[in-house]
């Protein structure tokens, strides 16, 4: 018998969700599952659901909501031999759209009883771990003026963007080294991706892959106000290389540094964080994790 963990977020995209012990038994034979249903009450609540489904020997556990619920959810189970599954329930669900994993409740729930496994590359941030991408500088505004939003929709995503204009060029100076490479940047943004997408079928690294061992950068120069909106259109249809202030690498591992300022905001898989360091050490596990796509 396998023992299925669903841990859902119910706050996640629309936050009207019908996911409850009695939707899903229909879709698992009593004699060959064993369904628990766990719901969420706060960030970081995730883990500590899942860190519990560990211990009660679950086969498969289930994150129920968007990036930054996958994010909690398969922080815990690396390396080890529980598998991910995913049913999409937040606003971008960049990974899961990476994965090919649709957002009807139906078909997500059929890839999970296929059981087709991957194993994909994982991101690693000082002691804790991205799975689809991170950065600082515009990306983390938009994050902190998005959550600050009552809406998870595309439009309130809109809303994040414009005003994330206002108060980019706070960004602090950061020394990166990278591929033998030390670079001083006044960033508009360092963006580091394990996949194609950031959500919303948005992307800024087209080219990404779970798979190839890399790690896929963007190092964006401080622009002003004419060329932050030039980006914007252009990321629309992944043109953003073209302007020159954009510098593109893959790497394995790189290093952040500030040498005056004892932080980083960052974005890390669509959640805003606070580092409380000067120094942020970024690499890549392969094949890390074991997730049904």
């Amino acid at each position: 018998m396998r023992h299925i963990h669903f841990i859902l977020n119910p706050i996640a995209g629309s936050a009207n969700h019908k996911i409850n012990k009695e939707f899903l038994n229909p879709y698992f034979e009593k004699d060959l599952y064993k369904i628990t249903v766990k719901f969420s009450l706060y960030k970081s609540h995730t883990t500590t659901l899942t860190q519990e489904s560990i211990q009660q020997k679950a086969d498969i556990i289930v994150a129920c909501g968007g990036d930054g619920t996958i994010n909690e959810v398969a922080s815990c189970i690396v390396g080890t031999s529980i598998l991910l599954g995913v049913i999409p329930l937040g606003s971008g669900n960049g990974l899961a759209s990476n994965l090919k994993i649709p957002k009807n409740i139906k078909k997500a729930i059929a890839i999970i009883k296929n059981q087709d496994i991957k194993k994909i590359d994982i991101g690693c941030l000082n002691n804790g771990y991205f799975f689809s991408n991170s950065g600082i500088g515009f990306d983390a505004h938009v994050i902190k003026n998005y959550e600050e939003t009552n809406g998870r929709k595309l439009l309130s995503y809109v809303k994040a963007v414009v005003k994330s204009f206002k108060n980019i060029n706070d960004t602090k100076e950061v020394q990166v080294k990278i591929n033998d490479k030390t670079l001083i940047v006044n960033p508009f943004m360092i963006f580091i991706s394990n996949s194609n997408e950031l959500g919303f079928k948005v992307s800024l690294t087209p080219k990404a892959s779970l798979e190839d061992g890399l790690l896929d950068v963007l190092i964006i120069s401080r622009l002003n106000i004419f060329k932050m909106v030039l980006f914007s259109l252009l990321m629309i249809f992944k043109k953003h290389h073209l302007i020159k202030e954009v510098s593109s690498f893959q790497t394995k591992n790189m290093i952040l540094t500030r040498k005056d300022f004892h932080q980083f905001k960052m974005q890390i898989d669509g959640e805003y964080y606070l580092i409380e360091s000067n120094t942020i050490q970024i690499g890549i596990l392969e094949k890390a994790l074991n997730i049904i796509a």
